[in-house]
């Protein structure tokens, strides 16, 4: 599964209209030509609409949402879900404003998505309408454990089973279901929270992965976090007594472009539910 999939990502080489996070825009960039995709960077309404038409997917993240962008998320949106491309929402730091929780509120209300991606306080937030986080962090007291895991794919399939998409909720675990499969991914290494953006470039590389197996969603989502995750570990394992985690960032990106699709299949580890 993991093989095909990458390599559909490499052969068709899609083009992905990000409207993202400023602070992480540039490693958004990065990782989707690291995976074999290209990216573009549009947010200004009167380019996203045109942009979006000549894209095979659009990436939504609304980390340093401001009010000349919003507008343009729903335009390119609303042009996505009208050429039928994959659309995915990262909803950062929901719950955390009001500005925050009604955009993503709304935006849930008029955009049909692919894949939801958020850490669980996110997701709760957008599946209740309110929430609380620690700033763009999951606040404590949602942290899953391996006693709450069960409640919480269960949580998380009815949240899917609502909006129609692929949800994923991130953290030491991750957990990805479409409301009747649902798979706990166990790659990543704590270093990756020690670098700002690995969710948001997370969200473009579903993006990718979405676009160039859109007969998949699912398993194209699943595939996306275990090289996340694996990459993630590779990185790591390359970390020298004087490296710190500048160098992480960059030996990431290293691995993502590096991964073969026998070493993602031998390193994905992942248990069904």
């Amino acid at each position: 599964m993991f093989k095909n999939i990458l390599e559909n990502v490499r052969n068709k080489f899609p083009l992905i209209h990000n409207i993202t996070n400023y602070v992480t825009v540039n490693d958004c960039a990065n990782i989707l030509l690291a995976c074999g995709s290209s990216p573009i960077m549009s947010d200004d309404l009167d380019d996203v609409v045109d942009i979006t038409s000549i894209c095979g997917g659009l990436n939504i993240n609304i980390g340093t949402l401001n009010k000349n962008t919003i507008p343009s998320m729903f335009a390119a949106g609303k042009k996505a879900n009208e050429l039928s491309h994959p659309v995915v929402l990262d909803p950062v730091g929901v719950g955390a404003s009001t500005l925050r929780t009604e955009t993503a509120k709304n935006l849930l209300k008029e955009i049909k998505f692919s894949v939801i991606k958020g850490n669980i306080s996110e997701i709760k937030t957008l599946a209740f309408g309110s929430g609380t986080t620690k700033g763009v962090d999951a606040d404590v007291a949602d942290t899953v454990t391996s006693e709450t895991l069960p409640g919480v794919v269960a949580f998380a399939k009815k949240f899917a089973k609502e909006t129609g998409a692929v949800i994923v909720i991130t953290g030491a675990t991750d957990i990805i279901t479409d409301s009747a499969k649902a798979i706990a991914v166990r790659n990543g290494h704590p270093m990756m929270s020690k670098i700002t953006g690995t969710g948001c470039m997370l969200s473009a590389l579903i993006a990718a992965f979405v676009a160039s197996n859109s007969d998949n969603i699912y398993e194209a989502t699943v595939t996306a976090v275990c090289v996340m995750g694996l990459c993630g570990e590779k990185a790591f394992a390359r970390m020298k007594k004087e490296d710190g985690n500048a160098s992480f960032r960059n030996y990431l990106i290293d691995s993502v472009y590096n991964l073969d699709g026998e070493s993602l299949e031998r390193g994905a580890k992942y248990e069904i539910y």
